[in-house]
């Protein structure tokens, strides 16, 4: 049998804190206790918010952890075509479509529909794509991708779910509510989700199904922040006939006040921390690895 893979896929988009050192360090000693391959993916697909530095600091603090990946590295950037490629298969079986709502323009009909009772929210938290768009004729799409206007490329999800049954995956950690074993899917929770924009030809939930295929990855070890995601990715493998990996989402690392570390409120990074002196066995004390 073939070696497990496993992968560790940043963003470039902040610096790397204790919570990423725990995934990190978990898939790489995964791979060497499973004598399997360990892969680094950087997920730059968000050219607004991705540095050059901040990619240059991932294999620095990664680095200094002890942890060695294999080369090349797959940046997701580089790799745009083999995204489009995917949203033509779907489009051409009728699994894709247009929206042109700003975010503004969506909260105000999501507000509208509030007002006649609670609106559907995604695992995450945010309101359902109404679908409005789904209505527009074929006339007035067309019309309205030649005036160049920004869109974002949706999944019918109905569609999709009729197209995929049902699904469920292996789970080897544990959900948000101690899910484990043989898991049931629930991509509907996600409602029409985004696989691409006008200028971006890939999203998340795209480029992760794809690229873990791609590169061969048999085993997913991630954080429980992305256990629902996983009904997505389920989705698009099975319409796509793409391998189904196992998938171990582990504990989050949080912080005093018990919330997930994260770049966006300023989590301290692990290049902080080592320049105040701390050493790759105190990180490893301090996320609770041995």
């Amino acid at each position: 049998m073939p070696p497990p893979v496993f992968r560790f896929a940043p963003s470039p988009n902040g610096f790397l804190h204790l919570g990423h050192a725990y995934s990190a360090l978990l898939n790489f000693e995964s791979a060497r206790r499973s004598d399997g391959r360990f892969l680094l993916r950087i997920e730059d697909i968000d050219t607004t918010r991705c540095r050059p530095d901040y990619e240059a600091a991932i294999y620095e603090d990664l680095g200094w952890l002890g942890i060695a990946w294999e080369t090349p590295v797959r940046r997701q950037s580089e790799h745009l075509a083999d995204y489009r490629a995917v949203l033509d298969r779907l489009s051409a079986l009728g699994l894709l479509y247009p929206s042109f709502e700003s975010r503004a323009e969506i909260a105000r009909l999501v507000a509208e529909r509030e007002t006649r009772g609670a609106w559907p929210r995604d695992p995450d938290g945010a309101p359902l794509y109404p679908g409005t768009a789904k209505s527009l004729s074929i006339g007035e799409r067309e019309r309205l991708l030649r005036s160049g206007d920004p869109y974002a490329l949706r999944l019918d999800m109905a569609a999709a779910i009729r197209v995929a049954g049902d699904l469920t995956w292996t789970e080897r950690g544990l959900g948000p509510d101690g899910e484990t074993g043989e898991v049931t899917a629930q991509p509907a929770t996600w409602g029409d989700v985004i696989l691409a924009r006008k200028e971006t030809p890939t999203s998340y939930h795209l480029s992760v199904a794809i690229d873990d295929a791609l590169q061969g990855v048999t085993d997913v070890v991630r954080g429980q922040d992305l256990f629902w995601s996983t009904s997505v990715h389920r989705l698009l493998q099975k319409i796509l006939d793409l391998p189904q990996p196992v998938y171990r989402h582990h504990d989050l690392v949080r912080d005093d006040a018990g919330a997930k570390l994260a770049k966006s409120s300023r989590a301290t990074g692990l290049r902080e921390l080592r320049v105040a002196g701390t050493t790759p066995d105190d990180i490893r004390r301090r996320i609770g690895l041995p």
